[in-house]
């Protein structure tokens, strides 16, 4: 455990909400410099002298004014600005005002406004042309003019992008990049002790004996660091308490067995060769639980090794006995792992494959980051509703009690046991052309 000092030991709680402060902070003090570095934006100013000149001409000027011909246009809502536009369009072009017509667009974000017509009065009309010319009209428009073949001529303001929405448009980039610091460390923040809690309990499934976590950083998560060293600790007492027991439970029965043989040579003939039979039996049986429970509880230093190689011994050995085992031809494959715990993992699982069908074929390859160890035979198989069961302690497919050919029922889950302390797993499943396939998972 390493100390740390106060501010190091800041509650992440006071971490995230200062820091969110200041994200804050920086965005309000962009939002005033762009206040004071803004442009004030100016309205486009035009007169109805320019719009009259361009229906005039009939075709796109010099002037910000685009010019088309369409067969209709659609009125727009009465409006007493837009009327009072309209008259002094008629009077700078010397036409009824019912040939013309104009609309204003209405404003990002706003609601399109209504007017009463009878609540407001009609306009009068500009004293004479010239002053009809000069009515300003400020902002984007479209006006239109009926022609006297019943077409329309529209003329409209270019809506071009003025150089303080680009500059509006920059400093939001700016602002962006200004605070993405403070969200990749709040992000940081939030993501760096998940991960650490994550890899620490995979490491932990692996290996139990694994280094406890470094009880450091914001007081939350040095809490939940001793919390889950405890727990850790906690674990490997059980473990160890259990291993114990079935050793000092194993140590007292011995005794009592060893009495009963030497009570047993009075006895006659018969009856003492059949009870000898049994004595020797539950001997067997609690030196195979002994072992079991020592060696799915025993954590041997992990180092690299090679799955090939030592499926390769396991197969000499067998072979050299006289049993038909082969391996699949293939490249290494290397993993961190305890040498001893996974050739007793292998030599089960052949044994079995030995037993049940007098064989056994076994390959190795390297699956999506993880080694898949195969066995496979072409025995009977097993029910489907045995297939998990098998792995239970002292469960034996094979219903018959002979130990010659059911055994104790502790070599699947002995190797279950091995897969699971480095990570992986075993599972068992019925080949479709017969026979029983074993399939060992390993991370690499």
């Amino acid at each position: 455990m390493t100390s740390t000092t106060g501010a190091a030991r800041a509650p992440l709680f006071v971490r995230v909400f200062v820091l969110m402060l200041v994200c804050v902070g920086v965005i309000q003090f962009m939002n005033l410099l762009l206040l004071i570095a803004a442009q004030t934006p100016s309205a486009q100013l035009f007169t109805v002298g320019q719009i009259a000149d361009a229906m005039q001409r009939g075709e796109d000027g010099e002037d910000s004014f685009i010019v088309k011909r369409t067969p209709a246009v659609t009125p727009s809502p009465w409006n007493p600005r837009a009327e009072r536009i309209e008259l002094a369009i008629a009077t700078a072009l010397g036409v009824a005002p019912d040939r013309v017509d104009i609309s204003f667009p209405t404003p990002f974000m706003q609601r399109e406004q209504r007017f009463d017509r009878a609540s407001v009065p009609r306009p009068l009309p500009p004293a004479s042309r010239a002053a009809a010319r000069d009515v300003v009209i400020i902002g984007d428009f479209a006006a239109a003019l009926r022609l006297p073949d019943g077409q329309w001529l529209r003329v409209y303001s270019t809506n071009s992008f003025e150089p303080w929405r680009w500059f509006v448009l920059v400093w939001l980039v700016v602002s962006v990049i200004a605070v993405a610091p403070f969200a990749w460390m709040l992000a940081r923040r939030f993501g760096r002790p998940i991960r650490t809690f994550a890899e620490a309990a995979e490491r932990l499934g692996r290996d139990p004996k694994a280094p406890p976590l470094r009880v450091d950083g914001p007081g939350e998560i040095a809490e939940a660091a001793a919390a889950f060293n405890r727990m850790q600790a906690r674990l490997n007492r059980y473990v160890d308490d259990r291993t114990t027991v079935i050793a000092a439970i194993a140590h007292d029965l011995r005794t009592p067995l060893m009495r009963l043989n030497l009570r047993l040579e009075n006895a006659p003939e018969a009856v003492r060769a059949a009870c000898e039979a049994d004595v020797g039996e539950m001997q067997a049986m609690i030196s195979a639980a002994v072992s079991y429970v020592r060696d799915s509880s025993r954590i041997e230093t992990r180092r690299a090794l090679d799955l090939r190689s030592l499926a390769e011994n396991v197969v000499d050995e067998a072979s050299d006995r006289g049993n038909a085992v082969t391996l699949a031809p293939g490249g290494p494959l290397v993993m961190e792992g305890d040498p001893v715990a996974l050739k007793a993992l292998l030599n089960n699982l052949v044994c079995n494959a030995i037993k049940y069908a007098d064989g056994a074929r076994v390959s190795l390859q390297r699956t999506d980051g993880n080694a898949v160890i195969e066995v496979a035979d072409d025995g009977p198989g097993m029910p489907p509703e045995d297939l998990e069961r098998a792995f239970e302690p002292f469960f034996r497919g094979e219903r018959s009690r002979n130990r010659d050919t059911g055994g104790f029922g502790l070599g699947l889950a002995s190797a279950r046991a091995v897969a699971r302390s480095h990570g992986g797993d075993v599972a068992l499943e019925n080949r479709p052309e017969g026979g029983l396939l074993a399939r060992v998972v390993l991370p690499i």
